[in-house]
C-alpha cells in the first residue's frame, strides 16, 4: 500500500516512523515533511493546503491512503476536495470533511454541539467582534480565573487564562477589537475555569464505530511549574495515572459515545481522529475542547505505546470498517520532552545547526521544526524536536527522554525540566 502523510511536524514524523514499520506499507510519502520524515519516507515539497498539487501527487504515485496530520487542511476541506474529484474520490483518506472539522475549526460550533448532545462541558458564552462592550459587561458576572478562547484556529495559542476581571477586560479588547489572533478571534468564548487535571483522549472513528488510543497528558505552558504563556505543547506523558479503568469508563459512556452518536444524529460524516481535551474535575470528565486530528506532542508519546499495526487501523477507518478492529497497547510508559528554539513562543531565530541526533532502543528524537541544509539538520521552527523516552515506569521513561535530550545541542535550545513530575507525584499518592 502506498501512503501519503500530509504535514511537516513532530506528529507527522511519529506517524511516518510508525507507519513505516508496517508490512502493509510499500512506499511512504510525506508532504512537505521535515528532516526527520525524510529518514523514513520520501518528502515532497507541497504545502499542506495545496489540494490540487496533493491530488496530482496521489494520481502520479498511485497513492492508496492519505493520512492528514494538521488541522488547517482539514478545516479548509481537503476531504471535500478529494471526494469531489472523480480521480481522487476512491482514495482512502483519514480525516473528517469541512463539516466535521468544525469541531476544531470553531470553538463556538463545538461548544454548541456538546450542549446539544449532552457532552459534559464548561459553561461558556460567545461574543462577536461588535459585542466587545457586552463581553466586558458580562465579565462582571464571572468568577476569576476566567478562560478566554478565540473561536477559530490559532496554532494552539488562542486560549488565555486571566487571573482577574481587569486582566480579562484587557484581553477581551485585544482579542475582539485589536484582533490579537486575526480572524480566529472575531468571535471569543468566555468560559468558566475548571479546577482539575487535564487529560487528552484520542479516538479513531469511521463515524459509527471507534477504537480508543492510549491517553496522554500534555504540558501547554512554556515554563517549569506550568508558568508563562501557552505554547503548542512542551511535552507529554502516557499513560496517565488517574485515568484508571473506572475513569475511562466514564469518559467512554459520558463523552465518547454521545459524541459519536451526535455526529451521526446531526448527519456529520466523520472518518478520522477525534482528540478530546478534558479535565478530571473531582473524578468526573468535563470536556474542554475537541480537535479533529491527533495532538502534538501527544502523538509522539501515544504512537510509541501502540503495538498493533497502525496501517491496518487507518485503512479500516478510511473504508468505514472499524467495527471488528482491536487495538493492542503496551504496558510501558512514554515521556516526550519538546526542545524549542530560544524565545519561543514569541520571536525566535531559525537556521541553528543541531548536533547529537542519535536514536536509541529506548528514546527517539521526532523532528518537528527541522530541515536539511548542506547535509546538516538545522532548526526551522519554534518547536524543533519532540524527544520521546520509553520505560517500565514514568521515572524510567523520563530518565531515558532527558538522557537523550542532554546529548542534543544547538544555540539557544530550550526545554522544560519537569515534564511528568506532577504525574509521578499523583502516581505515588495513588499507591499509598
Amino acid at each position: 500500500m502506498k501512503i501519503l502523510i500530509v504535514g511537516n511536524g513532530g506528529r507527522e514524523h511519529a506517524f511516518a516512523w510508525k507507519i513505516r514499520q508496517s508490512q502493509l506499507c510499500s512506499q511512504l510519502f510525506i508532504a512537505p515533511g521535515n528532516a526527520g520524515t525524510g529518514l523514513v519516507g520520501e518528502n515532497v515539497a507541497i504545502a499542506v493546503d495545496d489540494f490540487e498539487a496533493l491530488g496530482k501527487l496521489c494520481l502520479a504515485k498511485d497513492i492508496h491512503l492519505v493520512v492528514v496530520g494538521p488541522e488547517v487542511p482539514l478545516v479548509k476541506g481537503i476531504r471535500d476536495y478529494f471526494e469531489a474529484h472523480p480521480g481522487l474520490k476512491n482514495i482512502g483518506l483519514v480525516g473528517p470533511g469541512k463539516l466535521g472539522a468544525q469541531l476544531e475549526g470553531s470553538k463556538d460550533f463545538s461548544k454548541q454541539f456538546m450542549i446539544r448532545n449532552g457532552v459534559p462541558t464548561a459553561k461558556a458564552r460567545t461574543f462577536h467582534a461588535h459585542e466587545s462592550a457586552e463581553a466586558i459587561n458580562y465579565l462582571s458576572t464571572c468568577t476569576p480565573p476566567i478562560v478566554l478562547k478565540a473561536d477559530g484556529l490559532a496554532a494552539g495559542k488562542g486560549v488565555i487564562i486571566t487571573e482577574s476581571i481587569d486582566e480579562a477586560k484587557v484581553s477581551i479588547k485585544e482579542m475582539l477589537e485589536d484582533k490579537k489572533f486575526g480572524a480566529a478571534s472575531s468571535k471569543v468564548l468566555i468560559e468558566e475555569f475548571l479546577d482539575g487535571i487535564e487529560l487528552s483522549v484520542f479516538v479513531l472513528t469511521d463515524g459509527e464505530h471507534y477504537v480508543v488510543l492510549p491517553e496522554a497528558k500534555d504540558y501547554k505552558r512554556i515554563g517549569d511549574g506550568d508558568t508563562g504563556p501557552n505554547t503548542g505543547g512542551m511535552g507529554a506523558v502516557s499513560p496517565v495515572a488517574f485515568a484508571d479503568k473506572a475513569f475511562m469508563k466514564k469518559v467512554d459512556e459520558q463523552v465518547i459515545q454521545p459524541t459519536i452518536v451526535g455526529l451521526k444524529k446531526e448527519a456529520i460524516p466523520y472518518k478520522g481522529f477525534i482528540f478530546i481535551g478534558l479535565m478530571n474535575v473531582h473524578g468526573e470528565p468535563i470536556v474542554i475542547e475537541y480537535n479533529a486530528r491527533m495532538g502534538d506532542p501527544e502523538t509522539e508519546a501515544v504512537l510509541t505505546r501502540i503495538e498493533s499495526d497502525l496501517v491496518g487501523l487507518l485503512a479500516a477507518c478510511a473504508k468505514g470498517n472499524l467495527e471488528n478492529q482491536k487495538i493492542s497497547i503496551g504496558n510501558d510508559y512514554a515521556v516526550t520532552v519538546v526542545m524549542a528554539s530560544g524565545g519561543y513562543p514569541n520571536d525566535f531565530e531559525k537556521g541553528k545547526v543541531i548536533s547529537g541526533l542519535t536514536d536509541s532502543t529506548n528514546a527517539w528524537a521526532f523532528h518537528a521544526g527541522t530541515k536539511l541544509k548542506d547535509n546538516q539538520v538545522i532548526t526551522n521552527g519554534g518547536r524543533v524536536l519532540a524527544v520521546t523516552g520509553k520505560g517500565n515506569s514514568i521515572s524510567e521513561a523520563s530518565e531515558n527522554a532527558y538522557s537523550a535530550v542532554s546529548k542534543i545541542k544547538w544555540e539557544g535550545a530550550y526545554y522544560r525540566k519537569d515534564i511528568g513530575q506532577d504525574l509521578k507525584r499523583i502516581e505515588t499518592k495513588l499507591k499509598q
